[in-house]
């Protein structure tokens, strides 16, 4: 498997991992500059050449994995192949110098818009720009056609779309862990719905809705007696979103503000 394909699968599978590269060589060495491992918790793909440099190599990139920081910086590490060097895995003496770098691949984040009408549709164009695992959930199946989504065809996320015609809901319990929920569909009562499904599963980030405190107090008060969620449980749910003092109606100024949100929360997560 090329290390390519190894770092889509790990994505793939939203695992963490480590891509390590030899950067640069000096004299003889066993691999040369450019040689790539990819190294997962349990799984290594490819090779920089074996020995001592690559089981080091391992050994430090499963510690970056296990730390699970996503805003680990890449590390560089230098050795010297002779036998005047005392290592931990043996000695290589090929007599040159190697520096590999250890970049983290983090587990990306990832975002559903239960939505995708005219506000939602453009929000997924701005988020299509960063580098998520972006989910688009709606019941109406002419909202998700190939020409109507085809302006998200250079997108740098990785785009899912889910064509749900009944329960939407039902998605949920599908998303990954820590999935930032965003609910703007064009129908209160499938907003309504999803509130309550989203409060009941357990693995899921933030939830956000879209409309008016006339609409969250109706909102608040069938959550607490139909739905019997307590007051804390409720107040999980942000709304409005978006950033109060972007007060534009049009529906890519919402979405710019609901990004612009969004993504501020991701650096306060991530600090």
């Amino acid at each position: 498997m090329t290390w390519v394909a190894a770092v889509a699968r790990l994505r793939a599978r939203r695992e963490s991992g480590v891509l390590v590269t030899v950067a640069t060589v000096r004299g003889h060495a066993p691999r040369d500059a450019g040689a790539k491992l990819v190294v997962g918790q349990t799984e290594t793909w490819g090779s920089i050449g074996g020995g001592n440099v690559e089981a080091v190599a391992i050994d430090r990139a499963r510690e970056m994995i296990a730390a699970s920081n996503p805003e680990q910086e890449p590390e560089l590490i230098d050795f010297a192949l002779n036998d005047k060097v005392t290592n931990q895995h043996g000695v290589q003496c090929c007599g040159g110098t190697v520096s590999v770098l250890l970049e983290p691949l983090p587990v990306v984040r990832a975002v559903a818009i239960f939505g995708v009408g005219h506000v939602g549709l453009e929000l997924a164009r701005i988020l299509a720009r960063q580098n998520l695992d972006l989910h688009l959930i709606d019941t109406r199946s002419a909202i998700l056609t190939e020409e109507r989504l085809d302006v998200l065809a250079d997108a740098v996320a990785q785009v899912h779309v889910h064509y749900t015609p009944l329960l939407p809901e039902e998605v949920l319990e599908e998303l990954p862990r820590g999935t930032h929920i965003l609910i703007m569909t064009h129908d209160h009562a499938e907003d309504a719905a999803l509130c309550d499904a989203a409060l009941r599963t357990n693995h899921l980030g933030s939830i956000g809705l879209i409309g008016s405190a006339a609409k969250w107090v109706r909102f608040r008060k069938r959550l607490a007696t139909e739905g019997g969620q307590d007051e804390a449980t409720i107040d999980r749910i942000k709304t409005p979103i978006g950033l109060a003092d972007i007060t534009g109606k049009e529906p890519a100024t919402i979405a710019v503000s609901v990004a612009a949100d969004l993504l501020r929360a991701f650096e306060t997560e991530g600090n």
